[in-house]
C-alpha cells in the first residue's frame, strides 16, 4: 500500500500509505546514576567529553541514514506506482474526506467539490477528480491556498484512501477596486468602483456593491450576492439589485431608467438561466424625440426569463487561430399579469469559426449572427416592439470580440444604421429606432508581421470585411418584408490594420472603407481606432 508520492504537476500531494522504516529504531540510553568523585582527575573528564561527542556523531549519522533510506524507499515506491498507472488502472476506493483549516467556511461547501472523487474507483480517476476540485475551490475566491492530500485509509480496509483537504481562508475578506473603463459599443468611458466582502456567513457567499458613472451621463448602483451552492443545487445562485440610467439621447432621443432585480437560477459550463424583474421608465428631456419614440415614453414593467447556451472551443478570445464557438440566447418577456408588462419573444444566435493556415500564425476567422424580436399577446401584429428590446448595429468595437448576437460593424458609428425617423420640427437630426430582425457577418484574416519585436509582443496585422442589415417586423411591417429587398439594402465595409492585444482588451488601428451604406446612415471611410473586450 506504500505507493503514493508527491504529484506537484497536478497541484496535489500524496503521502505514503505506510512509512516503511528500513533502519532499526534508535534506542534511547538508559538513565544512569551520577556518581560524584571527589578526587577525580582532568583526564577522566576529557575522556567523558570525547565519549559524549562520539555518541552525538553516531546519533546524527544514524538519523541521516534513516532519512536517506526512507527517501530511497519512497522513490522506489513512486516509480513502481507510475509504472502501474501507465500499464493499467490502479483500483482504489475513497474511505473518507477530511477537511482542515476552515474556521468559518462550512464543511459541506468544501466537501461538495469532492463528490466526483468519492465516486472514483481508480487512482487515475481520483487524481483527476482531485485536480478539478482543487481548481474549483480556488475559483471560489475565498481561500488564500488549497492543498489536497491523498493519505492511507484504515489498516483493516486495504485498498482505501482518505482525501485530506487543507485550506487557508482569506486573511483579507474585504477587497475593493476602482478604475476607468471604455464602453466601446457606446463610445464612452466610465468611472467604476466596487467593494466585495467574502464569506460572511461561511457558505462561500460573496457580497458586492458597485457604483458606475459614465461620462455620457449614464450611471448604475448595484448590490449583488453570490452563493456557490443553494439548497442542495449543484449550480451557483446569484442575485443583483440595481438602479441604472442609460443615456441614448444622442442616438435615439431617450433616457432609460430601471430599478430591478436579477436572479441567476442556473449557471454551468454551457447553460445559464436568468430571471429579471424591473420597473422601467423612458423619458425625453430634450423634448425632440421622433413620433415612434414619443409613443413609448413612460413606465413599463419587465418580467423576463433568459436562457443562454454557450459552447466556445476557440483557443483565444482576443485572437482566435483555431476552434469554433456557438451561442444561442432565448428570451421571453411578459411573465407577469400586469397590463403594463412587456410581452415579447427574442431569439439570438452567433456562430464563429477559426481556420489556421499553418504559416506566420495566419488564421481566417468568420462569423454569422442573427436575431429576431417580436411582441406576443392579444393584437400582437399591430403592436410595436419595445425599443430597448430591439437590435441596434454599429459601434466602436470589433465584431471578432462581440460574441452573443448581431451588434458591431466596422466603419459604422454606434446606432448608426437601420430604421430611423426625423425628430420634431426644427431639429435636422434623426432618431435611430432599431430593428426587429438583424443579421451580420464578418471575415477577418490575421497574420504575424515580419518584425520579430512585434511578433514577441503579439502585435499582428489583419484584413477584414463585414456586412449587416436589419428590418422592422412589428406593426404589420412583416408583411412588407422580402429577402431580395433585405439583401439590396445590406451595408458592407472592408479594411486593414494593426492589432495590439493586451491581457484584457484588443486595440485595433485600422483603415476602413465603407463600400455600401444607405441614406441617413452614420458611417465614414478613413483611419479609426477601436477598443474591444471579449464578450
Amino acid at each position: 500500500r506504500n505507493f503514493y508520492s508527491q504529484l506537484p504537476s497536478l497541484g496535489l500531494m500524496a503521502n505514503p500509505a505506510e512509512e516503511l522504516d528500513v533502519n532499526p529504531p534508535i534506542r534511547e540510553p538508559e538513565e544512569e546514576e551520577v556518581v560524584e568523585e571527589l578526587n577525580g582527575d582532568e583526564e577522566g573528564e576529557e575522556e567523558e567529553e570525547e565519549e559524549d561527542n562520539e555518541g552525538e556523531d553516531d546519533d546524527t549519522e544514524s538519523k541521516s541514514q534513516t532519512r536517506k533510506g526512507r527517501s530511497s524507499a519512497d522513490r522506489i515506491n513512486a516509480e513502481s506506482l507510475f509504472r502501474r498507472m501507465r500499464a493499467a488502472p490502479v483500483p482504489v476506493r475513497v474511505h473518507d474526506v477530511i477537511v482542515r483549516g476552515n474556521q468559518k467556511t462550512k464543511d459541506h461547501i468544501i466537501e461538495a467539490e469532492l463528490e466526483a472523487a468519492r465516486e472514483a474507483t481508480t487512482l487515475q480517476e481520483l487524481l483527476e477528480a482531485s485536480r478539478v476540485a482543487n481548481s474549483n475551490l480556488r475559483a471560489l475566491d475565498i481561500f488564500d491556498s488549497v492543498n489536497i492530500t491523498l493519505d492511507s485509509g484504515p489498516p483493516e480496509l486495504p485498498g482505501t484512501t482518505n482525501v485530506v483537504i487543507e485550506v487557508v481562508e482569506s486573511k483579507s475578506p474585504l477587497t475593493g477596486q476602482i478604475g476607468v473603463y471604455t464602453r466601446a459599443e457606446a463610445r464612452s468611458s466610465s468611472l467604476e468602483a466596487s467593494l466585495k466582502y467574502k464569506n460572511i456567513f461561511g457558505y462561500g457567499d460573496i457580497w458586492d456593491g458597485s457604483i458606475v458613472h459614465g461620462y455620457d451621463n449614464s450611471a448604475e448602483v448595484g448590490l449583488g450576492m453570490y452563493l456557490p451552492r443553494f439548497r442542495g443545487f449543484s449550480t451557483p445562485f446569484t442575485s443583483r439589485l440595481y438602479l441604472s440610467t442609460q443615456d441614448w439621447l444622442k442616438f435615439s432621443s431617450y433616457k432609460e431608467r430601471s430599478l430591478g432585480l436579477s436572479l441567476g437560477l442556473l449557471s454551468s459550463k454551457y447553460h445559464e438561466l436568468v430571471y429579471t424583474i424591473a420597473w422601467r421608465n423612458l423619458i425625453d428631456p430634450s423634448q425632440a424625440a421622433s413620433a415612434s419614440i414619443r409613443r413609448q415614453l413612460g413606465h413599463t414593467f419587465l418580467s423576463a426569463l433568459k436562457y443562454t447556451f454557450k459552447f466556445d472551443q476557440r483557443n483565444s478570445y482576443l485572437r482566435p487561430t483555431n476552434g469554433y464557438a456557438f451561442v444561442s440566447t432565448s428570451q421571453i418577456g411578459g411573465l407577469a399579469p400586469d397590463s403594463r408588462s412587456l410581452r415579447f419573444l427574442k431569439q439570438e444566435i452567433d456562430l464563429r469559426y477559426a481556420v489556421p493556415f499553418g504559416f506566420y500564425n495566419t488564421a481566417l476567422n468568420f462569423g454569422v449572427s442573427g436575431g429576431v424580436s417580436f411582441p406576443w399577446g392579444s393584437g400582437y401584429q399591430n403592436r410595436p416592439s419595445s425599443v430597448p428590446e430591439r437590435f441596434f448595429l454599429g459601434g466602436n468595437s470589433s465584431p471578432l470580440c462581440s460574441l452573443g448576437g448581431p451588434s458591431a460593424l466596422w466603419g459604422f458609428k454606434t446606432r448608426g444604421l437601420g430604421p430611423n425617423e426625423p425628430r420634431r420640427k426644427g431639429d435636422s437630426e434623426r432618431d435611430f429606432v432599431g430593428g426587429d430582425a438583424a443579421v451580420t457577418a464578418f471575415a477577418d484574416l490575421s497574420f504575424d508581421l515580419p518584425v520579430r519585436w512585434l511578433r514577441e509582443r503579439g502585435i499582428h496585422g489583419h484584413v477584414f470585411a463585414s456586412v449587416g442589415n436589419m428590418a422592422k417586423l412589428s406593426e404589420n411591417e412583416f408583411r412588407n418584408f422580402s429577402a431580395p429587398k433585405f439583401l439590396e439594402t445590406v451595408r458592407t465595409s472592408v479594411g486593414a490594420g494593426i492589432v495590439l492585444p493586451t491581457s484584457v482588451f484588443r486595440m485595433e488601428l485600422n483603415y476602413c472603407h465603407v463600400l455600401k451604406k444607405q441614406e441617413h446612415d452614420q458611417a465614414r471611410s478613413g483611419v479609426c481606432v477601436t477598443f474591444s473586450a471579449s464578450s
